[in-house]
């Protein structure tokens, strides 16, 4: 993993109440490449795990209506499994989806990932609404999180990296 810079941003969470977590961060990219960097599989496989786990399953079927799954393995093999149906789209803007992870399956959520221009960045606004306060007491822990945005603040700047000379 490329060290944290001068520039890497932290997230900021919000418990705007017991049913709620609400985590924003800014990145140093345009809209329309971070909504796509958030929504294609492509793209997708390169970030979503934290750490140093690894993507095995992802599918995204980026329409309303639409499913996602994704699969990611850590370090001592554990499979830890994401899914939902996409309930809005609205491209670089907005998604709205439902979400469940595989090892709380009393934790189902509606999730929003907002995404505006701020001052030249782009800020990400990631809302998760549980259905029940017992759902939300799960998320005890952000470390996951912030190092899977991490993980795409990388991979954005990889992307606008200019390619080496040829044969270099």
């Amino acid at each position: 993993m490329t060290p944290t810079s001068p520039r890497r941003r932290r997230a900021s969470a919000e418990f705007p109440n017991e049913l709620e977590v609400r985590v924003t961060r800014d990145f140093d990219a345009p809209i329309e490449l971070v909504f796509d960097v958030f929504t294609k599989p492509e793209h997708v496989v390169h970030h979503f795990a934290p750490f140093d786990e690894e993507v095995r399953v992802c599918e995204i079927d980026l329409r309303v209506g639409g499913d996602y799954h994704y699969v990611m393995v850590t370090s001592d093999g554990t499979e830890c499994s994401f899914r939902g149906t996409f309930l809005e789209i609205d491209p670089p803007h907005r998604t709205v989806q439902t979400w469940t992870f595989g090892g709380w399956p009393d934790a189902e959520a509606v999730e929003t990932m907002e995404l505006a221009e701020v001052d030249g960045l782009t800020r990400l606004t990631n809302h998760l609404v549980f259905g029940d306060a017992a759902g939300r007491a799960h998320m005890t822990r952000y470390d996951g999180l912030e190092a899977s945005f991490d993980h795409v603040e990388d991979y954005l700047e990889s992307l606008s990296r200019p390619p080496g000379p040829a044969g270099a």
